[in-house]
């Protein structure tokens, strides 16, 4: 079973963050995850002047500190970025990390970050056309090994060879977002692995798990693709206390669904084992302040084990 941790890089240095990554890439631990925003989310106007570190370039730089872990984000907002630079980038990071890199992309949610930085925030409908758009881009450009020609409504290629490509493999796609009708439909076209977010307050069960998988699935029978070449997983928001008030603060503050896993350590572990026993292949762990080195201690040393 895979572990990774989802690590945050707003209100914080990058020298905290590094001192994560440090301790994971020597841990049991199998990636690392950063989200990417230019304003600290969710979006509190005084806290704008906050740190909000760049989520590529920390990543560039996590791969240049380690050697075991997997690096990707959860997720880059399509919106940010022109689709072939986000491969461009991709692919260097790829290269830095010797094949360490997945990039986990989504149609991007935060208007205010848009205004902030004089970007246009489309409707959601064009948000999802350019997403599916975008990664149909970018699953060429890493898959082609020639100059790609791209003519779609949004973003055109014109030969354009992608140079450094994947290290080794294609470069993996995590497509973010649970939206059955378009997100969903997107991972099951253009998509390598599928993440259910528990930051999206909706509820962290087995059940809801196994209706996303099976939407995916009928979504690749539609596609003529085979449901088995996805991933499936899961971004769990975890806090691992004996304190039952404590718990249901750290709930309460997140706006948080059920079954978040927060609780004592057998309550972590049952919950975080609901999900493998749905089917899920990997668990990233969100929610350690970055500058609780132990709490991404503990989890190494009492839940990780536990489903050795």
């Amino acid at each position: 079973m895979k572990f990774g941790a989802q690590v945050t890089v707003y209100r914080n240095t990058w020298d905290t963050v590094r001192e994560v990554a440090e301790l994971l890439d020597a841990g049991p631990w199998d990636s690392i995850w950063y989200a990417d925003h230019y304003l600290p989310p969710p979006g509190i106007k005084e806290e704008e002047h906050l740190a909000a570190q760049e989520a590529f370039t920390v990543a560039a730089a996590t791969a240049s500190i380690t050697k075991n872990l997997k690096i990707g984000h959860l997720v880059l907002g399509n919106t940010y970025r022109n689709p072939a630079l986000a491969a461009k980038m991709a692919g260097t990071l790829d290269h830095i990390s010797h094949g360490r890199f997945v990039l986990g992309i989504g149609a991007a949610w935060f208007k205010r970050e848009h205004e902030a930085y004089g970007w246009t925030f489309p409707s959601m409908k064009e948000r999802q056309d350019r997403l599916e758009e975008a990664v149909e881009l970018i699953r060429a450009l890493f898959r082609s090994g020639e100059p790609v020609d791209f003519q779609g409504e949004y973003y055109r290629l014109d030969s354009a060879p992608l140079s450094p490509g994947s290290y080794g493999d294609p470069i993996p796609i995590l497509i973010g977002g649970t939206g059955e009708k378009r997100t969903l439909r997107t991972l099951a076209r253009h998509g390598d692995v599928m993440n259910l977010d528990g930051w999206a307050r909706g509820p962290m069960t087995r059940e809801y798990f196994q209706h996303k998988v099976s939407v995916v699935n009928r979504h690749c029978e539609d596609a003529g693709r085979d449901p088995g070449e996805i991933r499936h997983t899961v971004l769990m928001p975890t806090f691992v206390t004996n304190d039952e008030a404590a718990a249901e603060r750290f709930i309460a503050a997140r706006g948080l669904g059920e079954g978040t896993a927060a609780g004592p350590k057998s309550y972590v572990v049952d919950r975080i084992g609901e999900m493998i026993d749905a089917g899920a292949h990997e668990i990233m762990i969100g929610g350690i302040p970055t500058h609780h080195l132990d709490h991404y201690q503990l989890v190494a040393e009492e839940i990780i084990p536990a489903f050795d």
